[in-house]
């Protein structure tokens, strides 16, 4: 930093230690906000992990289904439910999970149902196809909005537009590791990967056609799938600022401490000089 006076050394220092203090701020906001999502999480994970199963188990016991969300519809349309958040400054969260998808998307005949601000401007800059722009915000979608996405998903399914049905999200392992990762939704016949490990088969019994309890089931989990997708996607977004938020502290701290040795070096510099001119003149 030759030639920079002491002064202009004084205004980067407080410029700095003006933006730790917003990035201190934001790591609280986050690391508060994570702690309910983290809570959420918990909540959500045995009902996630139960009906996923649940259904796995049904597809892969019951040999004689004639309901179409057992086979796929190849003329049908792949579609990606995107879940990405309405904010940047949370490290890799978005960018991870956005190239996930588009590698997946290379080649396909596909359509993606973005929830998230970040997801939505990624994919409409790239011109793929965005089936609704009606959950832009993340944070604003509730259990409610989930289980209504389902019901219009599987009529458009049955219906023969979308043939595949996949979701990204991100899946929150711990503070410090969050995976992106992609799930196949429908048609069931993709979920049946279980089924050597299983030891013994049962047949279940259905109170009604089978087709009817499928009917009335199918969408429900698809609901359920997607609101634990979303409270994973929403823990691990907050756990990423946080993470990103404290190492940008870090950051200005070191840098503030860099400036403020240079700022010292140029002090003693400038009364060095000025002892110096003081004893050639007298």
């Amino acid at each position: 930093m030759a030639g920079v006076s002491t002064k202009e050394i004084k205004t980067r220092i407080r410029s700095m230690e003006s933006t730790k203090q917003i990035t201190k701020a934001m790591e609280m906001v986050a690391a508060s906000k994570l702690r309910r999502a983290q809570a959420r999480v918990e909540n959500s994970r045995p009902y996630f992990g139960i009906l996923y199963d649940t259904i796995c188990k049904i597809v892969r016991d019951n040999r004689d289904f004639s309901s179409p969300y057992i086979q796929g519809n190849p003329s049908g349309k792949s579609l990606f439910i995107v879940i990405a958040g309405d904010r940047g400054l949370a490290g890799g969260y978005n960018s991870n999970i956005l190239k996930l998808v588009q590698s997946e998307l290379e080649g396909k005949d596909a359509m993606v149902l973005p929830i998230g601000k970040k997801a939505l401007d990624f994919f409409k800059s790239r011109n793929v196809p965005v089936l609704t722009a009606a959950y832009a915000e993340a944070a604003e979608v509730d259990i409610g909005d989930c289980f209504s996405m389902a019901k219009t998903l599987c009529a458009r399914y049955l219906s023969g537009e979308i043939g595949e049905i996949r979701v990204a999200y991100t899946n929150f392992v711990s503070v410090l590791s969050q995976v992106p990762e992609t799930k196949a939704l429908l048609p069931l016949q993709s979920l049946q990967l279980s089924q050597e490990k299983q030891p013994y088969r049962c047949d279940t019994l259905y109170e009604g056609d089978c087709e009817e309890v499928f009917a009335a089931i199918v969408p429900e989990y698809l609901g359920g799938i997607l609101y634990g997708a979303l409270s994973e996607s929403l823990a691990a977004e907050q756990a990423a600022r946080r993470s990103a938020m404290d190492n940008a502290t870090q950051n200005a701290e070191d840098m503030i401490a860099d400036l403020s040795l240079k700022f010292n070096r140029a002090r003693q510099a400038a009364i060095t000089q000025e002892i110096t001119e003081i004893v050639a003149g007298s």
